[in-house]
């Protein structure tokens, strides 16, 4: 790559980052990442605590299938709290991620890594998979969304420790912390958002030039783990369909161009000539 056009990628990226909310992807997950007072303060606000203390937050963990051939994943944020309960934190901008399959995939994929050999099956903790919608998948015009599974014969709990809840990105009631919460996760300035441990993060990863390098590097990264990922699994269409969908969320998220996009993610032409069919509904 040229120095010109480095420059121009640089430039790009910097609009884009002035873009960003918590609700993308890019934001969220160098905010969350190491960072247990931010991730205390979500999940304290969703757990309706206010003594839930987490050890550990790790953005981007990569959990492998243990069955050959099968789906791994990479969850968005990861979390233990000082009980031993676990936390899955996903960011879903479309409905089609939040799909309710998805999230008993990723409470079965945590099981998968709560027991080891030997232990006792009352000794499995407890598993929490979080969905932040953009939209409210539900429905509803609620909050948030418990699902937990019951006794139809009797309507009590089962109470086998899996939580599954959905958190509605569009919810807005500033007089609660909930609404609160889902205010700052939409705010583009850091001036604008009410919590501290959310506002200072963001502010450094927006605001500082330490900090956009290390978006930018996110970025990069993750443009480069989404083909690599589509490449070695040798899926072309779910390739395509993957950067498309990275696509519209940049267009959607800068009010940009389908061009300006592509040029964003450094389409290769190939694909390039692929996508602007697939976008003029031409595929």
């Amino acid at each position: 790559m040229s120095n010109i056009a480095k420059q121009e990628r640089e430039e790009e990226n910097l609009r884009l980052i002035e873009g960003f909310s918590l609700l993308d992807d890019e934001l969220m997950t160098v905010v969350f990442d190491r960072n247990t007072e931010a991730t205390e303060l979500i999940l304290n606000i969703i757990l309706d605590r206010d003594d839930l203390k987490v050890t550990e937050v790790i953005a981007q963990r990569d959990y492998k299938n243990p069955v050959s051939g099968g789906r791994s994943l990479i969850l968005d944020i990861y979390a233990e709290d000082s009980e031993g309960k676990v936390y899955d934190i996903e960011l879903q901008n479309e409905n089609s991620g939040a799909d309710v399959r998805r999230a008993r995939f990723h409470s079965s994929m945590l099981d998968t890594k709560l027991l080891k050999a030997g232990q006792k099956f009352k000794e499995i903790h407890d598993s929490y998979v979080i969905f932040i919608t953009r939209k409210d998948y539900m429905k509803s015009g609620l909050p948030m969304y418990h699902v937990e599974r019951i006794v139809q014969e009797t309507g009590k709990l089962f109470g086998d420790g899996a939580h599954i809840i959905y958190v509605n990105g569009s919810y807005k009631n500033d007089a609660d912390p909930v609404g609160k919460l889902m205010h700052d996760f939409r705010c583009v300035s850091a001036a604008d958002m009410f919590y501290r441990e959310l506002k200072d993060s963001v502010a450094h990863f927006k605001e500082t030039k330490g900090g956009q390098y290390r978006m930018s590097q996110a970025m990069e990264e993750r443009i480069a783990r989404e083909r690599e990922e589509a490449k070695t699994e040798g899926r072309i269409e779910g390739r395509i369909d993957t950067l498309f969908e990275t696509m519209k969320g940049l267009m959607r998220t800068m009010q940009i161009s389908a061009e300006q996009a592509m040029t964003a993610m450094c389409i290769t032409e190939d694909d390039r000539a692929v996508l602007s069919k697939k976008f003029t509904g031409g595929q």
